[in-house]
């Protein structure tokens, strides 16, 4: 299996292509020939075409440009996430999962011409200037962003640290454009994020899925246990807004709270390569090259510590693979609002040392045979977002079901489909008061903030969780009184 893994490079992308796309591995370098015929028509009409391109347009053309381009729009006529990779974008790709790469920390997609914000990333230069998910970029600098092609916008928004850039945004509610100058900067992601909420709870955020997600969890919770002092009584774990990752990482995950042999997911696709049933066992989640099981240290009780999964609108593709797999094992409530639903893999199959393709090759699904493709996770207890002026707005919010070329769910062809209901909905009328005494600042970067009400509903329902558990656990009979001496 762990062969299989490294020879197919699966991965489970982000959101979107953006400034900052969540996936990774080299794939595939050698495969059967095409038993199909090549279309003899159709590419003469191409050597036609470029042919009187060469020989007619206004100004000379470069061939490697043509043929670059021409690949670009067969590949993103697919699919919004398979995608042409150039040296400089194969480049960037690899410095993203790893953790750090340039750039103003944007999850972002096309849409009408437009580039719309799916999500900014915690702690960096977008989230602190305010941009937030659903605002459209019509201008970079002083180019307008009409008519450029999703990687050209996104190269123009990258540059050296240090330099700014500037954005024109459109937002909902405003009545003028807004205009924001950011300071370019070197984005090192902390994909894991913990603290002791209160004793014996302790939370848990994943903003990515990257190489060593997987162990800075397993750290986590170690850290969480020991300065607690005792087993802990339940935990969050938070993935709001987290674009997806590695399909690895997502695996290890999941692994850390479920039983060993646990299936989390598998997938189908055309080619035998594409179907793989992946479960919670340490080859499928080691980095290449670890001996040591990050996991294997874990406090006993991991795997039965009452538990919460918080997903909104911008979790997706790794994120929905974890809470899928915790939610169809019950061991896990998830708690929220629907997910992205981008229920898609992607392998990087190289073309040459310095290019390849980003091309999807099969559909993944939830250990009960669910597809969320195009319809997201549906969370067991319903909790939407309360802000200043009551409810969340979802029609800001962008879903995979949202985006042009999206693949179909198996489901609506008469397979599985998700089309559960939460069991329950918890609808705030306004926002939650909070103590005086509470920090001024109601950033997302408050790890546990009084002032998320998504948050505090889910520490009540992970609180009512425990009690529950602890009331369905067999009393120990009372010990034998010893009998008196005769």
């Amino acid at each position: 299996m762990k062969q299989k893994l490294q020879k197919l490079g699966l991965l489970c992308v982000g959101a979107s292509l953006g400034v900052a796309v969540s996936l990774s591995f080299n794939a595939v370098a050698d495969k059967d020939a095409n038993p199909n015929p090549l279309p003899i028509d159709e590419l003469r009409a191409f050597s036609t075409v470029f042919g009187l391109i060469k020989q007619n347009y206004v100004e000379p053309v470069e061939d490697k440009k043509l043929i670059s381009e021409a690949i670009k729009g067969m590949v993103s006529g697919l699919d919004p996430h398979s995608t042409y990779l150039d040296a400089k974008d194969f480049k960037d790709l690899q410095e993203t999962t790893q953790g750090e790469f340039g750039g103003l920390g944007l999850e972002v997609n096309m849409e009408d011409g437009l580039v719309r914000i799916v999500s900014p990333i915690e702690d960096t230069p977008a989230d602190k200037a305010g941009i937030k998910a659903g605002d459209y970029i019509v201008k970079i600098d002083d180019t307008q962003v009409q008519g450029m092609s999703l990687t050209d916008a996104v190269n123009k928004m990258r540059g050296k640290a240090g330099s700014s850039v500037t954005l024109t945004i459109l937002r909902k509610g405003e009545a003028k454009p807004l205009v924001l100058t950011l300071k370019r900067a070197v984005i090192q992601v902390q994909s894991v994020k913990f603290k002791l909420a209160e004793p014996d709870y302790g939370y848990i955020r994943v903003t990515q899925f990257q190489e060593r997600t997987t162990e800075t969890l397993a750290k986590a919770i170690e850290t969480l246990y020991k300065d607690n002092k005792t087993p802990l009584k339940g935990i969050v774990l938070d993935l709001r807004n987290d674009p997806g990752g590695l399909l690895n990482s997502a695996v290890g995950v999941s692994a850390a709270f479920l039983p060993k042999g646990s299936l989390v997911v598998y997938t189908e696709g055309r080619t035998a390569d594409a179907k793989i049933r992946l479960t919670a066992d340490r080859e499928n989640y080691l980095r290449p090259g670890n001996k040591g099981d990050y996991l294997a240290s874990l406090p006993k009780d991991i795997k039965n510590v009452p538990l919460v999964v918080l997903v909104n609108g911008g979790s997706a593709s790794a994120s929905e693979i974890v809470a899928g797999a915790l939610q169809d094992h019950k061991r896990a409530l998830v708690v929220g609002t629907q997910s992205f639903g981008k229920g898609s893999v992607q392998t990087i199959l190289p073309i040459d040392a310095k290019s390849a393709v980003k091309l999807t090759t099969a559909r993944y699904y939830t250990p009960n045979g669910r597809s969320i493709q195009a319809k997201g996770i549906t969370p067991d207890i319903e909790v939407e977002e309360a802000t200043l002026n009551g409810r969340e707005d979802n029609g800001l919010r962008v879903r995979e079901a949202d985006l042009e070329h999206h693949l179909n769910n198996p489901s609506d062809k008469g397979g599985k489909s998700d089309a559960s209901k939460p069991r329950s909905v918890i609808r705030p009328k306004a926002a939650p008061k909070v103590d005086a005494s509470e920090p001024d600042s109601d950033s997302p970067r408050e790890l546990v903030s009084k002032k998320d009400y998504q948050l505090q509903q889910a520490f009540s329902v992970l609180k009512v969780q425990q009690l529950l558990q602890q009331k369905d656990q067999p009393k120990s009979e009372p010990a034998a009184k010893p009998k008196a001496a005769k």
